[in-house]
Formats: structure tokens, C-alpha cells, sequence
């Protein structure tokens, strides 16, 4: 029984010993850096004489919008067209969404032409002028079956 005694005293002392080292230590103080004062924003000024920056997309036009089925749902994967009026080949194509929705930037300051075509449905066709000073245009599409076809 003495023994026992003696292993848990010397056990316990080795115990604090180990201990005190980790206990003793004080964490490490953070060095204080200087918090500079939050300056207030500069406005925007729109009269800015310097050009876009390359890759901006400043005079760009946004056509956008929806196609839509013959019983008014969403009409997934078809596929528009767009081209100046003044050309015969397309230059931007793109297909609507899992919603039906489409959007294609084209350049400011034009009249283009959006198509939109679908296996056994009519071609639709609209115009869009880009030269309103707006900034985007809005399209929806209501597609209609071919003749003698489901």
C-alpha cells in the first residue's frame, strides 16, 4: 500500500512538473501595427474624358429575353440568330436556357436583326434598334408549329 502511495506522489509530482512550464508561459504579445484612417470615396464623375478601358464594356448593347412555347412554358434550347440589318450572315448566335431566357452584346449604335428558330416551328423574326440610347432591349418570342406538323 505504501508503494501505491509512492507511484501517485511521484506520479502527481511529474505530473505538475511537466505542467508548470506550459502553465508559466504567457502568449506572445501581437506586435501594434497603425490603423490607417478609412478615407471617404471619391465620387464618380460621368464627364470623364479618358477612353473605356480596353475590354470594358461601355458601348455594348444587351438583347435579351425569353421564348416562350405555344402553350406559354419556357422553351428550352432554341436557338436565336442576330445580325446587322445591312448583312447577310449572322454574326452572333447563341440558345435560350433551361428557363428559355437568351442574352447576346452586340455593339451600340446599330439596327439588327434577332431570329429565332426551332425544329417544327415557325421562324420568328424581330427588329432591334440599337441606336435609341437605352442601354439594353427586351425581347419575347411566342413560338408557333409549322402547318400539318404536331
Amino acid at each position: 500500500m505504501r508503494l501505491s502511495n509512492l507511484y501517485k506522489a511521484l506520479f502527481a509530482g511529474a505530473f505538475l512538473l511537466c505542467g508548470l512550464p506550459v502553465l508559466a508561459q504567457e502568449p506572445a504579445a501581437q506586435p501594434q501595427q497603425p490603423v490607417a484612417p478609412v478615407q471617404p470615396a471619391s465620387p464618380v464623375d460621368s464627364s470623364s474624358t479618358q477612353p473605356p478601358k480596353k475590354g470594358s464594356h461601355s458601348d455594348d448593347f444587351l438583347v435579351r429575353g425569353t421564348v416562350f412555347t405555344p402553350d406559354g412554358m419556357s422553351f428550352p434550347g432554341a436557338e436565336l440568330f442576330i445580325r446587322r440589318t445591312t448583312e447577310k450572315k449572322f454574326k452572333w448566335n447563341t440558345a435560350t436556357n433551361s428557363r428559355g431566357e437568351f442574352a447576346v452584346r452586340v455593339k451600340m449604335g446599330g439596327d439588327y436583326q434577332v431570329v429565332v428558330r426551332a425544329k417544327g416551328f415557325q421562324e420568328l423574326s424581330q427588329a432591334v434598334d440599337a441606336k435609341t440610347g437605352d442601354r439594353f432591349k427586351d425581347l419575347v418570342f411566342h413560338m408557333q408549329r409549322q402547318e400539318g406538323k404536331k
